[in-house]
Order: structure tokens, then sequence, then C-alpha cells
């Protein structure tokens, strides 16, 4: 009987949410400046150009080629090959990602899939042991874990096809060989994530050389001279694509993937190629919502969340209050349900897209939502979405004078990846093959799940979830933003969406705020701290089951408005810098 009276309070609590906020959420939805004197938290502004990323250097480097009359493109590229300097954990030559491009001019945005491939010798049961069972330390330790790397071929493409003209690959790259040969500073978030991975890195010499002195990682007050990785970054500089995809460096890479069981060959790397692919697109409030398509499932579960979010005014709920909380993390469930069964590479398999972006699917999964008690992960399974049809990453965002923008997202999986460098290169392997679905109902590291859809094939593609995602309001770029954070990175960027959209924030504000992340298994609501204890003991109350959890994420954003440029480096992580001009 308590329990029941307890379900009927909080009926009525949601009830009376709903009426008594409204006039006060008509209020706050009001347009109002971007920075405003109710604003806690500031973002940087500037009114020709930025780039922000989790890397002070980086961030600089782009912005030094938008002022020298670079586009977007241009300043990326420069950004992306630096932070494989700068920020070794994550920035990479050896592993790979996605990219958004928006021409302004055009009224275009492009999305290049840089995703890394298995080699040709890739199999179903590559990842089983002897008895038929999954072995995580084949997909995560081994050899075995190694894709073919993509981002020298992603960031090649960009430039060809929608750089300025003004740069050569090779001036854009020459920041990059001046910082690894001379050095950085070990400082901040470089010397905290050395500590973090020590053994991973301790097991491979080539690792220990250039991350280690004796038997500890670099400290404060330390140097890290790449000089390897410069030698291979000048071989790009000189000879392009083939610079790293074929000679010397291939050779290298080859090698130390085989010394480490894998079964890369020349060939892979030889064959691979980044893909243009058409951008998923959805709306939001007016908002059109840009992001990228499979093989990442980060646009089109950004898209199915906030189509189910959108049939329930969360402005007048309030921003993180237990009702909006408990809607978004029922949404959050449905949608990873459907990721586990629909998602993988489309190359290899048909993904209904359009069915798990579509409003009348979503208006069938509100249905399945009560706004007053938690469904158990037990009790959902995927929908139907064909009826419908017709923890280490990096991103950085960047928008130049004439509203061009890119939003980057890649990645090595672990941080440091494999924590093997490919021996005499300076270049850090990536252990992206784990995002396979090694087995039926196998999770992954980040305790994803996945089944045919996304099982191991011979130069298939992994799922992934990187988001990078644009906004634009009556055509015109309004957001762009994206995140790291594994699992975690479709939600973190659902929730910066609908803090501007639905809570009026800004940029700064919409980054900091506290995240909750639900990904149907385990069956727990995550937790920032900052959320209130009333707020978590109403969550409670309804069935959820909270857990605190370490910072989520790392958004790097920027909203554009009246001219004007806004950009919030996410503080979860020392480093981070947006930088304009």
């Amino acid at each position: 009987m308590a329990q029941q009276v307890g379900q009927l309070k909080l009926s009525a609590f949601f009830v009376c949410a709903l009426v008594s906020l409204a006039p006060l959420a008509h209020a706050q939805n009001a347009p109002e400046p971007i920075i405003s004197g109710f604003a806690r938290i500031l973002p940087v502004t500037a009114r020709h150009g930025m780039v922000v990323s989790q890397e002070e250097k980086a961030s600089r480097i782009g912005v030094e080629f938008l002022k020298q009359g670079g586009n977007a493109v241009d300043a990326a590229v420069a950004t992306g090959l630096a932070l494989a300097v700068t920020l070794p954990r994550a920035g990479n030559l050896g592993g790979g990602g996605f990219m958004l491009v928006h021409l302004a001019q055009q009224k275009k945005t492009i999305a290049i899939d840089y995703r890394e491939t298995a080699p040709a010798a890739a199999h179903r049961d590559m990842f089983l042991d002897a008895d038929g069972k999954f072995a995580p330390a084949k997909s995560q330790s081994s050899g075995l874990a190694v894709g073919a790397p993509g981002t020298v071929a992603g960031f090649a493409l960009a430039l060809e096809k929608y750089g300025s003209g003004r740069f050569t690959l090779a001036q854009l790259v020459a920041p990059a060989i001046a910082l690894a040969g001379d050095g950085i500073d070990v400082e901040g978030d470089l010397a905290f994530s050395l500590g973090e991975i020590r053994s991973r890195i301790a097991r491979h010499p080539s690792s220990r050389a250039i991350f280690m002195r004796g038997d500890a990682p670099l400290r404060p007050g330390d140097k890290l001279v790449q000089a390897d990785l410069a030698a291979s970054l000048e071989r790009i500089a000189r000879d392009g694509v083939k610079g790293f995809y074929e000679g010397e460096t291939a050779q290298k890479i080859v090698a130390s993937v085989r010394g480490a069981g894998g079964v890369m060959t020349l060939e892979d790397l030889r064959d691979y190629r980044a893909i243009e692919r058409d951008a998923v697109r959805g709306s939001y409030r007016g908002h059109e919502i840009v992001s990228m398509p499979p093989p990442s499932s980060g646009g089109v579960h950004v898209i199915e969340i906030l189509n189910i979010l959108e049939g329930w005014p969360l402005g007048e709920l309030g921003q993180n209050s237990a009702a909006t909380l408990h809607l978004m993390t029922e949404a959050m469930k449905l949608a990873y349900a459907d990721r586990e069964i629909w998602l993988g590479d489309p190359d290899f398999v048909k993904v209904p897209v359009a069915g798990l972006t579509s409003k009348n699917y979503a208006t069938q999964l509100r249905k399945k939502i009560s706004p007053d008690r938690a469904t158990p992960s037990r009790e959902i399974t995927s929908g139907d979405p064909t009826r419908y049809e017709s923890d280490q990453t990096t991103h950085f965002s960047v928008v130049d004078k004439d509203g061009n923008a890119v939003a980057n997202t890649y990645t090595l999986n672990f941080s440091y990846g494999l924590g093997l460098v490919a021996d005499g290169t300076g270049i850090l392997l990536n252990n992206e093959l784990d995002d396979f679905a090694a087995q039926e109902g196998a999770a992954n590291a980040f305790g994803l799940r996945g089944g045919d859809a996304n099982a191991p094939q011979a130069r298939k593609r992994p799922l992934s979830s990187m988001s990078p995602t644009m906004v634009f309001r009556n055509g015109e770029l309004e957001i762009v933003t994206g995140t790291p954070g594994g699992s975690r990175i479709i939600t973190t960027v659902l929730q910066i969406i609908s803090n501007m959209i639905d809570h009026g924030m800004n940029a700064a504000e919409a980054s900091e705020a506290v995240r909750v992340h639900h990904q149907l298994h385990p069956d727990e609501l995550r937790v920032e701290r900052g959320l209130s204890i009333d707020t978590i003991r109403l969550l409670e109350a309804k069935g959820h089951i909270v857990r605190l959890q370490r910072a989520m994420g790392s958004a790097q954003t920027i909203s554009r408005a009246d001219g004007m440029l806004y950009g919030a480096a996410d503080t979860r992580q020392a480093g981070t810098a947006a930088i304009g001009y």
C-alpha cells in the first residue's frame, strides 16, 4: 500500500511540474542573447574564427592557419595532426574516426568516414578461445585488436576536396613535426594520463623508450621528445598518404602488429580508403540535426532519442530535474536496445537508418515509457524500425570566418590505444577491433553488446559511438559539437543539444552541466558528482538504480549567432582550450 501511495505522489509531482513550471519555462525560452546577465558560465567569444580542442597548443595551431586565410578544413587537419603529438592518448596517426564538413556557401554538409578496417584475414571467431568463448585479451591487448588506421587517409581526403587550396599537406603537418622533434613539456593531462596507463605502456619496449624513464612514466617537468614520430610525419609531408600506407612506415606498422599476434598485411594498409557518406539528418523543435551515419551509431541514436523526447516539454520540466532525467533515461535505454540489434557497417549489413530516425517510430517507442516507473533493462527489447523505412577519444570543432565548419572525432579506442608504439615510427596503434561484437551477447570494454550486424569480418569497419554533430536553424549553422567518452558519447552529445535548445543555455553552461548516462546494460543510471541528492532520491523512487560515475566526456563546442562565435572547451579534462580571433 505504501508503495502505491508513493507512486501516486510521484505521479502527482510529475503533473504538478508540468503545470507549475509552465509560466516560468515560457519566460526561460524567450529569445535572449547567447551571453546574458543570467549566465553563470561564459564561453570564449570571437568574430572571425575558432578552434576548440582538448589541447591548447593544437587549438592555437589551427587558429594560426585560420588567421593566414585558411578555411575550417585546413585548420582541422593542422589541429588533428598536432594532437597526434600533444595528446598521444587519443590524438593519433594510428587510429581513425569521423569528420563532418559543412560548406557554408554551398549549404552542404559532408560526412567523411575514416574508421579503421579489419584486416583481410579477420573472421567471425577471431576473438574466441579454444573453447569457443569470448577472450577479451585478444580483442583488447593483442595485435588482433589493431585495425588498419584511417586518420591520415581521412585528413588527406578532406584537405584535397574541401580545403581552401592555400596550404599543402606538408605545410599543415609542419607544426606537428616541430612539436614532435623539439619535444613538449609534460604537464597537466599528459602527465596524469601517462600515470594512469603505466602498466600497458610498460609491456612494450618501443613504448617504454618514449613515454617512460626507467620504470616510471614521464612526470611533470620532463620533456616528451618523439623523434620517430617526427620522422613518420616528415614522410607524410614528403609523400602524402603513400608516406604512411606504403614504404617504411607501413612496413614497420605491419611488423609490430604481427609481432604482437596480429594478422595485418601490407596490402591491408595499401588498400585502405576513407569514404564519403551521406550525413544522417533529423529535426528537434525546429532545429535541424546533422550527424554521422553508420558505421557510427552516434548520429542515428542522438536523433532517435531526440525524436522520443520531442513529445515532452522538457523546458517546462526543468534542466536535470527528476522528471526530465527520468524521461531522458528511458529514451536512452530504448535507443541502446536498438543499437545492439540493428547497427553495423552499412557496406556489409542493411541498417534501417530511415526507420530508426523516423518520427513515427519515435511515437511508438514513446508509448513504452511511463512517467512514473523505470522499466528494467530485462523488459526492454528492440523495436521494429524496418516498418518505418522509406573511455578514450578526442573531439575538436572548428568554424571559420565564412561559416564553414568541421566537427571531428577520432580515437585509438583505449587511452593510448593498444599501448604499443610501432617500433621505429613513434605511432601508437589502435585496439579498435574490440568494438566488434565478438560473440552474441558479449560486451566490449565499454559494456556495449551487439549481434551479427556488428560481427567481425574481413575489411569491415567496427561499430562506433562517435557523434560529431552540427545543428542548424533556418539553414544557418548554429552549433558544432562532439565529445570523447566511449559508450557515453551519444548521451553526452544529446545532453549538450538539449541543454542549449530546451533550456536556453550557452555553450559553456551546456558543457559544464552535470551529465547522466544509461546504456541498457548494465541496468544502472550513471550520474556525475553534483546532481542534487533530492533528484537522485526521486529517480530511485521511480525504480532507477543510480550509480556515481567518473566525469563523462570532454565536449568541445562552438555556437554561432549574430555574427559571433562562442566556444566552450570542457573543463572535465585539464588542458582543453577554445581559441578564437
